[in-house]
């Protein structure tokens, strides 16, 4: 007969196999009966189980590393809206559903925002996908079949809860990179949630794709019952680059 941990393994109860010794001194020192320890185990895989199901998600959602919002410096924007802000990190948008757009300049902390919202959502239990738009345009755009478009369309627009795109108005797109982002937004319209960020007002949007037929149609369906929050200010990245060059400086001095 195979080891009792080999056994458990086998049966999907890895985290008890692995904390074996130290579940059994524990019943041993706290004299539990059959009940107890079934209730130990049971409590105990369903926490390893919830662990590694956040653990999945957050590497599917290809997040990366983020700064957490206790960080943000809220006091340096000229103007934002924190209750919009907070709202957003609740995730109160994604039962609607409805999108999130954040509009500020380079170096306003919209990304980290973003990240942070896509952050909640995988520990609330939601699937999230975490790209930028050359990312997602470039991945579409690549695709050498119709079928190969279609499946690559549903990882983006059906398989994701949350999809987040950033940095939308850094780069100009041909028009057929607009009807693909038209597509995804129009597939996941009034279905599934996006959060979006960009450094243009949308009246600037048709710049991004000057030849775009289905530009006026796109901002339509991105701001059809979207949580707007524009964030006004100087960067605050070029700021700290400041600071840290006058430090410099000082210690030259």
């Amino acid at each position: 007969m195979k080891p009792l941990k080999e056994r458990l393994t086998s049966l999907g109860l890895r985290h008890t196999s692995d904390t074996l010794d130290d579940l059994i001194a524990t019943a041993t020192k706290r004299r539990w009966g059959p009940t107890e320890l079934l209730e130990a185990i049971a409590d105990q895989e369903s926490q390893d189980k919830a662990r590694r199901s956040v653990e999945r998600r957050l590497a599917h959602s290809r997040l990366g590393a983020l700064t957490p919002m206790a960080s943000f410096d809220w006091g340096w924007p000229k103007r934002i809206d924190r209750a919009a802000v907070d709202s957003a990190l609740q995730l109160d948008f994604i039962a609607r559903p409805a999108n999130v757009v954040l509009v500020a300049p380079q170096g306003l902390g919209k990304t980290m925002i973003a990240q942070n919202i896509a952050y909640n959502a995988v520990q609330a239990g939601h699937s999230v996908l975490f790209t930028t738009a050359s990312q997602l345009l470039l991945d579409l755009g690549c695709q050498d079949s119709a079928r190969a478009l279609d499946r690559r369309l549903k990882h983006y627009c059906s398989q994701a809860g949350l999809l987040v795109i950033d940095e939308i108005g850094y780069l100009s797109y041909d028009a057929r990179s607009a009807d693909l982002l038209f597509q995804v937004v129009s597939r996941r319209y009034e279905k599934k949630p996006i959060v979006l960020t960009t450094n243009l007002p949308f009246s600037e949007w048709p710049s991004i794709f000057p030849n775009a037929a289905c530009a006026v149609a796109l901002i339509d369906r991105v701001i059809h019952h979207a949580s707007i929050i524009s964030i006004e200010g100087d960067s605050y990245r070029r700021r700290v680059a400041e600071e840290s060059r006058a430090e410099r400086k000082a210690k030259k001095s």
